[in-house]
C-alpha cells in the first residue's frame, strides 16, 4: 500500500436537513443574482435591443452570449445608468472594433474612422408607430 492510498473511513452524511443551511444558500443565491443584475452587462441587456450596432444582427434569449457590451469611450468603469457609453456587438464585431485599435495605436494605419454603423435601423420608426392612436 502506498502513502497516498491508505484507506480512509467512510464518510457518513447527514441525512437530516438542515434549515438554516437551506436558508443560507438562497439568501447567498439571491444576493449574487442582485449583484449581477447591477452589472453593467445586465442593465445593458435589459435597456438596449438585443441587436449588433455594427452589423445590425438581431439575437434571441438563447443565444445572447454572443452579444457584448462594447464601452464607446473605452472606460470600462463609465457606467452611467442610461447606457450612453454601451453599445451592443456581437463578438465578431466587438473583436474587430478591439483589432482596429490596436493596429492603429501600432501604427498600423489611420485610427479607428467614426463608423456610419449598421445600415438597418430595426427600430427607426417605432417612436412614430406609438404615438399613432390605436383605431375603435
Amino acid at each position: 500500500m502506498t502513502k497516498n492510498s491508505r484507506a480512509r473511513p467512510p464518510r457518513t452524511r447527514n441525512t437530516t436537513p438542515d434549515p438554516d443551511r437551506l436558508e443560507r444558500i438562497v439568501a447567498d443565491a439571491n444576493r449574487a443574482r442582485a449583484a449581477r443584475e447591477q452589472g453593467y452587462r445586465e442593465r445593458a441587456l435589459k435597456i438596449l435591443p438585443w441587436v449588433c450596432t455594427r452589423c445590425a444582427r438581431s439575437f434571441e434569449r438563447a443565444r445572447l452570449r454572443e452579444l457584448t457590451v462594447h464601452h464607446r469611450d473605452g472606460n470600462h468603469d463609465n457606467n452611467p445608468p442610461d447606457g450612453s457609453n454601451w453599445e451592443l456587438l456581437c463578438v465578431y464585431c466587438h473583436e474587430n472594433e478591439h483589432a482596429r485599435e490596436v493596429d492603429a495605436a501600432l501604427g498600423g494605419g489611420e485610427a479607428a474612422p467614426a463608423r456610419a454603423g449598421a445600415s438597418h435601423r430595426p427600430l427607426e420608426g417605432l417612436a412614430d408607430l406609438l404615438k399613432k392612436k390605436p383605431r375603435g
